[in-house]
């Protein structure tokens, strides 16, 4: 999949925002400011910039840019069918919104669950929300990621399906303007983030397995 500077989900936003522009300046100069200053943002959101993936097999990297707002165990009763740890991310309207695969392997699940629009980093956004499920194997390792939508984002977007084969670190998809996204592992994960910390989609380590 060729991949762009800017993501191509957000080129119909900046056509139209670019055409509006010029039409304003050349009927009202004054009144371009707002369109051209929201074609900047929405350049600046869309932004898909390149990132350094680390390369040790036994490593999860974070599938997107944000905050961790919590690591807990729960029951995660769509992929993993029991016990594993969620560990859950928040994406403000400035951070980079590119999801990314924490670890190599093939999608076996996808489930579009819809939903409601509560912000994203309230507790029960999670079990309410729009949501996108991707279940990615690779040898005897299965994790969960899911992208959630919140109260400005209104569109999950998701490149890929059933029998796709990812690279750690591999883009599959965005969440527009706005939102959560979470990543459930099997409870023997060696967990490396905590509450607070900020985090970077495919370069940040989450975790860490045991490779026999």
């Amino acid at each position: 999949m060729k991949q762009y500077p800017i993501s191509r989900d957000g080129w119909s936003y900046l056509i139209v925002l670019g055409l509006l522009t010029a039409i304003c300046y050349w009927i009202w100069p004054w009144v371009a400011i707002l369109p051209g200053a929201l074609f900047f943002f929405v350049l600046y959101f869309f932004r898909n910039p390149e990132r350094s993936i680390p390369e040790d097999k036994g490593l999860l990297v974070s599938p997107a840019d944000g905050v961790i707002m919590d690591v807990e165990r729960v029951f995660e009763e769509h992929f993993l069918k029991g016990e594993s740890i969620r560990i859950r991310i928040f994406l403000n309207v400035f951070n980079v919104h590119v999801n990314r695969s924490p670890m190599a392997g093939q999608i076996v699940y996808r489930y579009y669950r819809p939903g409601k629009m509560l912000p994203a980093f309230k507790s029960h956004a999670s079990e309410i929300n729009e949501k996108n499920f991707i279940g990615i194997e690779q040898d005897n390792l299965k994790i969960l990621v899911t992208q959630v939508t919140g109260f400005i984002a209104r569109r999950i977007v998701c490149w890929v399906d059933n029998g796709d084969v990812l690279a750690r670190g591999e883009r599959f998809g965005l969440i527009k303007f706005g939102s959560c996204t979470e990543i459930f592992l099997p409870p023997n994960v060696e967990v490396t983030v905590k509450p607070g910390e900020k985090v970077r989609g495919g370069e940040t380590v989450v975790g860490r397995v045991n490779i026999e």
